[in-house]
């Protein structure tokens, strides 16, 4: 007889491998949550499965095939509560109780209002046992941008920095490449590939030729995970509220985009990339409003790669959910452009932030660190 603390030490060990078996879903599920699931007879994996793209089987559905008569009396592990509601694909908590498993353990409830509990609700009333909140913050963080979306409509914002030990992005005349070197450049491609949206601004790409693709020989991946990687890569979104950027510049040359801009769109955008009409003032596309566009448009996660300005308008309208700040191990000098444009006059107006993760990558470091909410007066 399994005691309870028994259990929770066997439920943790699955539940792992479930979670580990989702990450394979990093670069292709959007705008659906990357799910795995495990399946469970007598101590040992009799199936496993993950979801991979939107419109495909889900990770309960894989596993249940491969595990077959065995998962009658089973226990699934699954990373996110089975759907209970008819979408692009039918609800896996029918394939569950159709399966005959016994027991039904899911790190975490689904916020989707579609789901909300009534997929959990739905094996109940079938007789199955079930159980969540099992490694419920790993799988949390894993989808931290469909989380985001499902509770607040707005997409997790991710803002890539690159500086110099002095705090600079660029030398004083724009020239900025290289600040790093090859591993940081790598891990950069990888952000990429995982978020939905790459988002830049106009002067990145008037200054610097920005293309913003996804360039598989330097992902540092396997040929499997390449593969997956390129084979959906992100929306890139350019901000350009005056539409500055001609449509010949490198960026639309480099294949599809979309434009948010607060002007009229001018007669040659007819036949160039779709623009994105966006409410704004003097010029600037109102960012917040931006994100809710593309929260509409089910987008999980943005990766911002922009300009000191750009990148300090969306820190100072609170914007950011995580700063990912690449240090490489030079002084640019003080005339070097600043990592972003957001004056302050007092050390009380200094936003708080805690990091989270310090990393070396390459002979360069990579610091992840989050905004915390200002402190009450």
């Amino acid at each position: 007889m399994t005691t309870a603390a028994e259990q929770a030490i066997l439920d943790a060990h699955f539940m792992a491998r479930a979670l580990e078996l989702a990450r394979k879903g990093h670069y292709t599920t959007h705008p659906n949550p990357r799910v795995g699931c495990v399946v469970v007879r007598d101590g040992q994996i009799v199936g496993e499965g993950w979801h991979e793209r939107a419109g495909e089987p889900h990770a309960e559905v894989h596993a249940l095939r491969a595990a077959g008569e065995l998962a009658r009396g089973a226990t699934a592990y699954v990373t996110l509560e089975p759907c209970s509601h008819h979408g692009r694909t039918p609800p896996c908590a029918d394939a569950l109780v159709n399966a005959g498993v016994a027991r039904v353990v899911a790190a975490m409830r689904d916020p989707n209002p579609q789901v909300a509990g009534r997929g959990l609700q739905r094996l109940a009333d079938a007789g199955i046992a079930v159980h969540s909140g099992v490694l419920e913050a790993e799988a949390r963080k894993l989808n931290e941008g469909f989380l985001k979306r499902m509770e607040l409509g707005l997409p997790f914002v991710r803002v890539k920095l690159a500086m110099s030990l002095d705090g600079r992005t660029a030398m004083e005349n724009g020239e900025s490449q290289w600040i790093t070197g090859p591993a940081a450049r790598s891990a950069v491609q990888r952000l990429r590939a995982q978020a939905a949206v790459v988002l830049t601004g106009a002067d990145t790409v008037l200054a610097d030729g920005a293309r913003l693709t996804v360039r598989a020989e330097e992902l540092g991946l396997d040929a499997a995970q390449t593969a997956l990687a390129m084979s959906r890569p992100p929306l890139r979104v350019l901000i350009d509220g005056r539409l500055r950027v001609p449509l010949d510049a490198p960026f639309f040359r480099a294949g599809p985009a979309l434009v948010a801009t607060c002007v009229a769109v001018e007669e040659q955008y007819a036949n160039g990339p779709e623009c994105l009409i966006v409410p704004g003032d003097d010029g600037q596309v109102d960012l917040r409003q931006l994100l809710i566009e593309l929260g509409n448009r089910g987008v999980n996660e943005v990766l911002v790669e922009a300009g000191p300005r750009l990148a300090g308008a969306f820190a100072q309208l609170g914007l950011v959910d995580e700063f990912v700040i690449f240090i490489a191990g030079k002084f640019l000098g003080s005339t070097a452009r600043p990592l972003l444009d957001w004056p302050l006059a007092h050390m009380k107006d200094a936003p708080e932030l805690k990091i989270t993760e310090i990393r070396a990558v390459g002979d360069d470091w990579r610091v992840t660190a989050i905004a915390l909410p200002p402190a009450s007066v």
